[in-house]
């Protein structure tokens, strides 16, 4: 009687129902919670990283500029030091042309006008003195008469000071019916008897060359100008709103902030600036990026992590609605074949499903699970064959926008000329390098269109090239119609022009043969080139060290691909002697080599 009466309590302790929806109230409690406060913490972190990320990114750019910048500015530097130390100048400044050297001011004015010649970042260059002795560019270019030296602040400056000066972007006035936007660098010229300063050298710097600097390094959508140490303009992308009033620049903020970067107030349009100062020449390289451009992408990463939560918390409930089941021995027997799943060990395991309750339904959950998971597996392997496919079809369809562009220039440049057939000629090659590149639907082609693939990218080089580059191609007609993946050869070709043919001094020579030999076919890119030294030849398909035509497309990824393909013992082969020449060799099997294509 007392085993009756104690079964209905046993029973009537915390049924099922009552378990299971304590439990489940209680966890989705806690799971709501924390997921709240992960939603909130990821969404800051967001903001954070990405305000982190753009001053990280803009901070090396703009220090970039300023490397840049110092750079191009010791390079004008070492070409002043050269005028200043000239001993033709320091005998002109002390003996004008009576110095009974006929050629002295020719020798200076050529001098001058080489530079010119040679440097179109330079606009002006020239010597001068206060007792009216002067050589301006090419000799035929003389003093304004209406501006006085003394009145001009670099000269001042230089004649004072003795050393290099430079001025903030500004309109030259010195010289008659010569009025350029530029930046002038000013030095002292000292007489090498007295020390005493006898004139000034000076250099003026096409504004356009700073500003390709800058343009060079953009920041996207944002944009970059330059102070200097007294808060003057020397660049700006809206060079001429700034000067007529109708935009202006934060320059006292930049000039007294202490950090690398600040951000700006005003909510509504907020922005970041950040700043890099050269210890050269003074000048503040400043950033500055749009704030709301910038966080455009956090309503995305909110929308994502809000779709993330909501998937977590229907997951985590389920989760909690399957765990608060009572134990008992079904589950035991459940508990145990999860234990072998743990291990990896996923064939042959199946929980016996007994009775309608929620425990057989877990175990059926549990079989179906299992099932999935070896479907998974598979679906995974088959999924990764056809990345690594769709990867190799990515590679074999790149062509380098700087070729593409170049080509387009050339064209365009033939087209001025009225060079007709050369225009039609280049465009169809062009339109057949192209056509191949996107038409990626087989991985396999033959040599006849790889060969013409490479005969149309040579017709292009050897056209943008002019008299620099020959080409030949002799291949045996009974391997045209023989099948090889795509894009192996063009690659070894443009590796050929770029390391071989580039550097030689005369005309180059790229020869590409194709025979039949024991069972195999070899095709064999031969350049005249300045050849490889052994140590180069070594690793050359390394793919850190090794070559990498312009195309992006690696010799050792090409390697890769023909090894895959075919097999280790095909793929490319180099010989190579420094100073005459390099030959690379493709082998592949004859017949299209299935028989001995490596299983995928």
């Amino acid at each position: 009687m007392k085993e009756e009466k104690e079964k209905p309590g046993r029973q009537g302790i915390l049924p099922f129902s009552s378990i299971r929806t304590t439990m489940l109230a209680v966890f989705s409690t806690l799971i709501v919670a924390t997921l709240t406060f992960f939603y909130i913490i990821s969404l800051n972190y967001t903001e954070r990283t990405i305000l982190n990320n753009s001053i990280d990114y803009t901070t090396r750019l703009i220090g970039q500029v300023n490397r840049d910048i110092d750079s191009y500015i010791d390079y004008m530097e070492n070409i002043s030091s050269l005028v200043a130390h000239s001993s033709d100048v320091q005998t002109y400044l002390m003996e004008g042309r009576n110095s009974g050297d006929p050629n002295l001011y020719r020798r200076i004015v050529t001098q001058f006008s080489t530079v010119l010649e040679t440097r179109t970042d330079i606009s002006n260059i020239a010597v001068l003195s206060g007792d009216g002795k002067s050589i301006i560019n090419d000799g035929n270019d003389v003093l304004n008469e209406n501006i006085p030296l003394y009145s001009v602040d670099w000269y001042r400056e230089a004649e004072e000071e003795g050393s290099t000066c430079l001025t903030s972007s500004h309109v030259q006035n010195v010289i008659r019916d010569n009025y350029k936007w530029v930046i002038t660098m000013s030095r002292g010229l000292e007489n090498p008897d007295t020390g005493e300063i006898m004139g000034v050298f000076f250099i003026d710097l096409n504004y356009k060359a700073l500003k390709d600097l800058c343009e060079r390094n953009n920041i996207g959508s944002d944009y970059i100008y330059i102070i200097d140490p007294t808060g003057k303009i020397i660049y700006h992308p809206k060079q001429k709103l700034i000067y007529s009033s109708l935009k202006t620049e934060l320059v006292d903020e930049v000039l007294e902030c202490e950090d690398s970067f600040f951000l700006t107030d005003d909510e509504k349009n907020r922005r970041l600036y950040t700043i890099s100062v050269s210890d050269k020449t003074g000048w503040s390289v400043v950033g500055v990026t749009d704030m709301a451009e910038l966080m455009r992408g956090r309503s995305e990463a909110q929308r994502l992590y809000i779709v993330i939560t909501a998937a977590f918390l229907v997951v985590t409930i389920l989760l909690c609605v399957i765990f608060s089941s009572a134990i008992t021995r079904p589950l035991e027997r459940l508990k145990d074949s999860m234990k072998e799943a743990e291990k990896g060990k996923f064939e042959g395991i199946r929980v016996k499903e007994e009775g309608n309750n929620e425990i057989a339904s877990l175990g059926k959950t549990f079989n179906i699970m299992i099932v999935r998971i070896r479907q998974l597996m598979e679906q995974n392997i088959y999924e990764q064959e056809q990345k690594r496919l769709s990867e190799l079809k990515a590679l074999q369809s790149q062509i380098n926008p700087h070729f593409l562009y170049n080509t387009l220039d050339s064209i365009i440049w033939m087209a001025e000329g009225g060079k007709t057939k050369e225009v039609v000629l280049m465009t169809s090659s062009l339109a057949r390098l192209l056509r191949q590149s996107i038409s990626n639907e087989d991985e396999l082609v033959s040599i006849k269109r790889e060969v013409d693939y490479a005969r149309s990218y040579l017709t292009i080089q050897k056209m943008r090239y002019q008299d620099k580059m020959e080409f030949e191609i002799h291949v045996e007609e009974e391997i045209l119609e023989q099948q090889i993946i795509k894009l192996v050869l063009q690659p070894v070709v443009e590796n050929a022009i770029y390391h071989g043919i580039k550097y030689k001094d005369g005309k180059g020579l790229i020869k590409i043969t194709g025979v039949h030999r024991s069972g195999c076919i070899n095709l064999t890119v031969y350049d005249n080139g300045k050849g490889m030294e052994p140590e180069v030849l070594e690793h050359i398909f390394d793919p850190k060290t090794g070559h990498k035509s312009k195309s992006g497309i690696g010799i050792s990824n090409v390697q890769m691909r023909l090894q895959l393909y075919y097999g280790k013992e095909y793929g490319i082969s180099y010989k190579s002697i420094p100073g005459e020449g390099t030959a690379a060799t493709i082998r592949i099997p004859f017949a299209g080599g299935e028989a001995e294509i490596i299983e995928k």
